[in-house]
């Protein structure tokens, strides 16, 4: 039993950082790695962001990846944002629209600063009602286009039309495929392994038969509580997992974030 638990937890409660996928290098206000966006909707996009960002000074960047490596979509997001340092550093103005292509999901990530404009609710309506339905129909660079304007109409003071518009055409409901399987695996693998030490530790006092101190003959095995086990036995106790620190830079290109923040504001979806 204590094997098998220690294996679980290897495979699936590694920290994250262990997981963690590459970050691409912010090289403009358009990063399309995944290459999804043809060149001409990437030039108007880069024309209509500097626009944007000179009026307001709210930044806007786009990103597509190849794939997340396994990483959720949240926080690689998160990670990205803030190695990027999007939005201003007094203002947290930065907004991040990233798409995993092999993954087939979407976020829009939002700095501390938007997050009372540019609600969660917006971002998931203009992922919902925008950038989905055109992937679906194979339009990435409609779908990206659109959704910045979407962004920008909110940002401008405009969010009822975005409102209204939702409210004309709602999105379809959840299918059975939109579900992330490999989520809830790891939630139940985690509730599994989770509960499983703590009944180690309170059943065996309670049904077993007591061979010691703190020992006791449970379901064929000797379990000892509250300390080290010995021979074939196992034992109850504890675990942690520490983080990871990191640190990155943006690159050159003429354009670089401003040192905002980001505490996962904004919303995530799948096509």
């Amino acid at each position: 039993m204590a094997v098998l638990v220690i294996a679980l937890f290897i495979l699936f409660l590694l920290p994250l950082s262990a997981l963690a996928a590459d970050l691409p290098k912010l090289t403009g206000r358009v990063v399309d790695d995944a290459g999804m966006i043809d060149h001409a909707t990437e030039t108007a996009l880069v024309q209509k962001l500097e626009a944007f960002e000179k009026k307001s000074s709210d930044q806007i960047v786009v990103a597509t990846v190849d794939s997340l490596d396994g990483e959720a979509i949240e926080p690689y997001a998160n990670r990205l944002f803030r190695a990027w340092n999007l939005g201003q550093a007094g203002e947290n103005n930065g907004i991040l629209l990233l798409v995993a292509k092999t993954d087939r999901k979407m976020r829009i990530e939002v700095g501390y600063g938007l997050e009372g404009t540019l609600t969660d609710l917006h971002s998931k309506l203009i992922i919902e009602n925008t950038m989905v339905p055109a992937f679906r129909a194979g339009d990435f660079s409609g779908g990206i286009s659109h959704a910045v304007d979407d962004i920008v109409m909110v940002l401008d003071g405009n969010a009822a039309e975005l409102e209204a518009r939702a409210k004309r055409n709602p999105p379809s409901g959840s299918s059975f495929e939109d579900v992330d399987w490999i989520f809830v695996l790891f939630i139940a693998l985690w509730a599994t392994i989770f509960l499983g030490g703590m009944a180690m530790a309170i059943l065996p006092p309670i049904f077993g038969t007591r061979i010691g101190p703190n020992r006791y003959r449970w379901l064929g095995m000797d379990v000892t509580v509250g300390g080290r086990s010995s021979g074939s036995g196992s034992s109850s106790g504890g675990w942690s997992s520490g983080g990871s620190s990191w640190s990155s830079g943006s690159s050159g290109g003429g354009f670089s974030g401003g040192g905002g923040s980001s505490g996962g504001g904004g919303a995530s979806g799948s096509w």
